[in-house]
């Protein structure tokens, strides 16, 4: 009798923690939808990555003791559970968010991880800020081991995309990768400079619509 209590009990759990995980998904999709309603051109999309996109994007990163990575419009933060759930800790990242809504949710989600407000195409800025990576450094060249993108980049002008690419390039470490998802069929930054290589992944078709992951890096 206790056993089968006990089976109940274990079933029980399991459905309300499947109908949490429903009611979190649709609320954050009507995040999305209203912070895409309020202004288009900086959400970009209607709603939240995939999980099965998010892990393809964090598997190009690997934790290390000091590593320093940062994601770039977290939203929901998708691809920061998939950055934890690879090891990354609040010691090894740094998020940067425009939404003041989603601000408030990752700081509720993820307590501990540095989350700052402000503009990811002014990256060197935004992280000398309080509590970011670059705070009261006087070198910040070669310091970042990895940046993730959710950026919603083609809304935004070529040449505004490259300088954002070149900042990037400036603050990671020489083969440290700069990581974004696109649902396009071509990159969504064309590399003006040949000493850049782009990769991308093979169609990631459970993610709603289907989505690619574009690796860039650049040596010395």
């Amino acid at each position: 009798m206790l056993k089968r209590n006990s089976i109940r009990v274990e079933r029980l759990r399991e459905k309300l923690g499947k109908a949490n995980a429903v009611r979190t998904k649709v609320l954050d999709e009507m995040k999305f939808i209203r912070s895409w309603a309020q202004n288009p051109l900086r959400t970009g999309a209607v709603s939240p990555s995939g999980s099965d996109l998010a892990t393809k994007m964090a598997s190009y990163l690997t934790p290390r003791p000091h590593s320093r990575v940062v994601e770039l419009g977290p939203g929901t933060g998708v691809v920061t559970k998939a950055l934890i759930d690879r090891g990354f800790t609040h010691k090894h990242l740094n998020l940067i968010e425009y939404s003041e809504e989603f601000c408030e949710l990752l700081s509720l989600r993820y307590p501990g991880l540095p989350i700052q407000q402000g503009d990811a195409y002014t990256l060197t800025e935004t992280l000398r800020k309080p509590k970011g990576f670059l705070t009261g450094e006087t070198q910040v060249k070669h310091t970042l081991d990895g940046i993730v993108s959710s950026l919603p980049l083609l809304t935004r002008s070529e040449p505004v995309r490259r300088a954002l690419l070149d900042e990037a390039f400036h603050l990671l470490k020489p083969g440290a990768p700069f990581i974004q998802f696109s649902y396009g069929l071509v990159a969504p930054i064309k590399p003006d400079n040949r000493a850049v290589s782009v990769y991308s992944s093979e169609w990631v078709w459970k993610n709603l619509p289907p989505a690619r992951v574009w690796v860039y890096r650049k040596g010395h």
